[in-house]
């Protein structure tokens, strides 16, 4: 099956879909948005528009994108019920090559079936999640659709990955019991769920999983999630399949029937109104396999799934029994079956010796590799530990064993790896608490089996190390434990990131797949398995990022990439994963070096800082002259909101002729309008005969209204919280009633500068172009901002916050700018493009009207970020880069490149932090330290001038302050 190593779906997907990505993404249009249901063009807008991902800390990156949207077009937009089909559809050609056809043709392929090939480490669960999200809201929309179904089946390879999906749908454990609210979905709602859609998916999430204890007991109402692993499908733990051994499956086969015999004696609740006495007649004639088969629809996610498709007897491939029995189960119900899998190693492996390769999954629709993860930097960068002595000694890497196989000890050639390993732990351990003391990095030992995980236990204490620096897991401890014992140390070992101790994590291969920890940096793999899965799976356990979110790092990583990539050692550890070199690894690691994805290491690396020419700041001595007091507004001063008034009639017209429009649109029933702000759906009421209802434009009516009110109070935090009591005084709330009002009249007599009837033939249809909504709007939310006016009744409340709370910042030594009027004795600059900032930070300095400078840190000085809304309306935050403190005026300062000063949310945000400065201007003088706050937006080109006449940085910006000649106040919108 050598066709499919060059993955022909995925290429012949992403040639139709990635020139759609652009359109959506930019939020101009796809044809993609006009080919997929209502319900999908709103979550495809809510996921990758710019719109909003500016508005979120976390979002899907190309990798998941790609496997999102390949499936949704696969499935949604072709429609093909087959393999077959969809080779035919995308991948012609290559189906008549290299044995392809005859694959694909086979019985088991037909039915809906897609694999997503995505490296460890980029997110493969929350494609699962986002994937479920769409089918299960389109199963809502519409439950006739054959495409979408609310029934899952999730199957796990093992006990870790099973964790790891129970945490992702219920929530974490912790002392027995799943808290909901720390599940992957509910934390992050903001980027998988629209808010209109957030009660129904929670409320389907709490009453639908059903976990492997419940199977068969529990039954659901509107669906299932049902969270297995593959073991129990097969009827029993079968030898064939080990935990903690060889994937090997020499043995006999087993029947489909007796694979789900203990699973799903009930069938969960379905549209078709199974009630408990039909479920119990049900299990009584004809047991778990007809339950299962009688379920009308069924979407299966495999997650990991090199183990259930495929194994080797002899030297062929043949399926194995669970996916013989998803094959039986599948038989009922055609189109309404759909299999989607993920692994970062889709094969199998086949042959032995010079002749072993491997045989990929015909279905693989994306390609997310390794390469293009580390390169995309979403990935730790790999280096290898080369030791001289494991270079020069002829050592046996296997542990000593007496006439009985029996363990009696380490080898010399693995103690000299662990001690390898352990050194290099102690030089990150001691460089990386000086970037951050939070930060814990752990060594992975990988051992041959759980006869010799004690051997390295006793070997690592013999160094020095305490019982509680060492965590040893693996099949054989669990079992020695029990599962009440157990349990404490799984909780451990899942928080580990956390926790300075262990330092130490010792496993088999209980963790090859699904331990999903950050701070693995350093592997010692003492197997002597040459299998490639498992060579890929043991590195991928330390794949995961352990450093985010700190500029001066990114750097840093950016530039070890580029080294790597190059041949070169890195000049810094940050993200750089560690894997002590074993002598059965040769051709694996060869292969990643050639590939530019892993660097050697050599005895003199030792003198490489671990974080490069990052150095921390500290506070200067004498810091409180150059302080920064920031009055930060928590309550403005309580108001008495006078009651708008609005005439529709004098308001803009919309700039889209009516004529226009109507011959644009034409007649017909397909129509979708979505919300760019909040994910309101304006496509979603009923048309009957090609005729809007009265109900439907008052409904469009509620949620134009709802809309408008919503984006002008929206509150700009992160935590539930806070939201929640800021939420409690909606802006405008009152005055509902009336803004539905007027935008009524406004629609019939103003819209398009004509009488206009909504209801008459087909008109509505063009209230539903976004260009339509979006301006309407536009038009009302700007007149209610400038109509709001208050009265005060009682004084604001501020709370004074300094810029020397963050007592330390991040600057590489190679870039930073020493100052002497600063907290800090220096800035950090980029290292690309800070040209403009230098200069600045110089004049400044050196300028003695100024009293003092600071440029702003983005991330830890969140209580700067300014709220502003966008030009397409969409909420958004943003932080000024310096602030310049005069005997008078404090100046809150923003340097642009000269192209970018005619941007439009430029100048939107320099509208905000003008209101802003406004806002604390009316504050009394008490309170802002007796000086006036000022805002200046400054080009490259009015610097570089200036500088040149020998003006002073004062006069510079007394005469670029900006000036309000409106008196509209933005900030109070937030």
């Amino acid at each position: 099956m050598s066709g499919f190593a060059d993955f022909p779906l995925a290429k012949g997907l992403a040639a139709v879909v990635d020139p759609l990505v652009a359109g959506i993404v930019d939020g101009t249009g796809s044809e993609l948005l006009d080919q997929v249901t209502p319900v999908t063009a709103e979550l495809l807008r809510f996921w990758f528009q710019k719109d909003y991902c500016d508005l979120r800390e976390l979002n899907f990156h190309v990798g998941q994108r790609a496997a999102i949207l390949n499936v949704i077009y696969a499935h949604e937009v072709l429609g093909t019920t087959r393999l077959r089909d969809l080779y035919e559809a995308v991948a012609a050609e290559p189906m008549l090559e290299g044995g392809v056809l005859g694959e694909v043709v086979r019985e088991r392929h037909d039915h809906p079936k897609y694999a997503a090939k995505m490296a460890t480490g980029t997110g493969k669960t929350w494609v699962l999640n986002a994937l479920l999200v769409w089918q299960h809201l389109n199963n809502l929309a519409n439950p006739q659709d054959p495409r979408f179904s609310s029934n899952f089946l999730l199957v796990a390879p093992g006990l870790i990955v099973y964790e790891r999906l129970l945490d992702s749908f219920q929530g974490k454990e912790q002392g027995g019991e799943r808290d909901f609210t720390t599940s992957d979905i509910y934390r992050q709602q903001d980027l998988f769920i629209p808010d209109t859609y957030r009660t129904q998916v929670f409320a389907f999430l709490q009453s639908s999983v059903v976990t492997k204890s419940e199977i068969g007991r529990k039954v659901t109402g509107s669906g299932m999630i049902a969270i297995t692993n593959w073991h129990l499908l097969a009827g029993k733990e079968d030898p064939d399949f080990l935990d903690d051994g060889e994937i090997e499956a020499p043995g006999a086969e087993i029947d489909p029937k007796a694979a789900v015999e203990s699973f799903f004696p009930l069938t969960p609740g379905t549209s078709a109104g199974n009630s408990l006495d039909v479920l119990d007649r049900r299990f009584l004639r004809g047991g778990p396999l007809q339950a299962l088969k009688d379920l009308p629809d069924l979407v299966v996610f495999n997650d990991e799934a090199h183990h259930i498709h495929e194994v080797r007897k002899a030297d062929e491939v043949t399926d194995v029994e669970w996916q013989k029995s998803l094959s039986e189960i599948a038989s009922t119900k055609g189109r309404r079956f759909t299999q989607i899998d993920f692994s970062a190693t889709p094969y199998n492996e086949v042959g032995a010796g010079r002749s072993k390769g491997k045989a990929y999954f015909p279905h693989i629709v994306v390609d997310f590799d390794l390469k293009s993860a580390m390169r995309a930097g979403l990935v730790k960068s790999l280096a290898l530990d080369k030791r001289k002595e494991i270079a020069a000694l002829p050592l046996d890497f296997k542990a000593e064993r007496d006439e009985q196989k029996r363990v009696t000890g380490l080898s010399s050639g693995q103690r000299v790896m662990l001690q390898a390993g352990l050194k290099k732990l102690q030089i990150l351990e001691d460089q990386f608490a000086e970037a951050d003391p939070n930060k814990h990095p752990k060594l992975l030992v990988v051992c041959e089996d759980t006869t010799v995980t004690p051997h390295v236990v006793d070997y690592l204490q013999s160094t020095g190390l305490s019982d509680d620096d060492i965590l040893r897991v693996d099949s054989g401890r669990k079992a020695e434990l029990g599962p009440k014992d157990w349990e404490p140390i799984r909780e451990k070992l899942f928080d580990v990131d956390r926790h300075k101790q262990p330092k130490v994590i010792v496993s088999v291969l209980m963790l090859r797949e699904g331990f999903d920890v950050n701070n693995i940096a350093v592997i010692v793999p003492l197997r002597s398995s040459q299998a490639s899965i498992l060579l890929e799976q043991t590195i991928g356990r330390g794949l995961r990022l352990m450093w985010r979110g700190d500029p001066s790092i990114d750097e840093l990583k950016a530039e070890t990439r580029k080294r790597i990539s190059e041949g070169l050692e890195p000049t810094n550890y940050f993200d750089v994963l560690f894997i002590v070199e074993h002598p059965a690894f040769s051709d694996f690691y060869d292969e990643l070096l050639s590939g530019g994805l892993m660097v050697e290491t050599g005895e003199d690396s030792g003198t490489t800082g671990a974080t490069g020419d990052l150095e921390h700041v500290d506070l200067r001595p004498g810091y409180q002259a150059y302080d920064f007091e920031i009055p930060v507004i928590l309550r403005d001063a309580d108001e008495v909101l006078r009651q708008p008034s609005v005439d529709p009639l004098t308001l803009s017209a919309s700039p889209y002729p009516l004529e226009l429009l109507l011959k644009s649109i034409g007649k017909g029933d397909r129509f979708v309008s979505h919300d760019a702000q909040t994910g309101t759906q304006y496509g979603d009421y009923r048309v009957d005969c090609g005729v809007l209802t009265a109900t439907g434009y008052n409904d469009y009516l509620s949620r134009m209204t709802t809309r408008i009110t919503e984006a002008l109070g929206r509150t700009m935090t992160k935590s539930q919280s806070k939201y929640n009591e800021n939420a409690k005084f909606p802006i405008l709330q009152a005055y509902r009633p009336l803004l539905t009002g007027w935008l009524d009249t406004y629609i019939r007599r103003r819209l398009f500068d004509q009488e206009f009837d909504p209801l008459a033939e087909e008109n509505w249809r063009v209230l539903l172009l976004d260009d339509v909504a979006h301006s309407i709007a536009g038009t009302f939310a700007t007149k209610l901002v400038e109509m709001q006016e208050s009265q005060v009744v009682a004084s604001a409340e501020v709370q004074h916050r300094s810029l020397s709370e963050v007592t330390r910042i991040p600057v590489r030594s190679s870039t930073a700018e020493e100052v002497n009027k600063c907290i800090y004795p220096k800035l950090a600059i980029p290292s690309h493009g800070g040209g403009l900032e230098r200069r600045f930070i110089r004049w400044a300095d050196k300028d003695s009207g100024v009293e003092a400078l600071a440029k702003v840190h983005e991330y830890r000085h969140e209580f700067l970020r300014r709220p502003y809304l966008k030009a397409d309306g969409m909420p958004a935050q943003y932080s000024p880069d310096f602030l310049i403190r005069t005997p008078s005026t404090v100046y809150v300062v923003e340097t642009k490149a000269q192209s970018a000063l005619s941007d439009e949310n430029v100048q939107r945000k320099q509208k905000a932090a003008l209101a802003w400065c406004e806002q604390i201007n009316e504050l009394p003088e008490v309170q802002r330290d007796g000086r006036v706050w000022a805002y200046v937006l400054l080009g490259e080109t009015i610097v570089d001038e200036w500088h040149k006449k020998n003006a002073t940085v004062t006069d510079l910006l007394d005469y670029a302050r900006l000036r309000k000649t409106d008196t509209t106040r933005q900030a109070r919108l937030f």
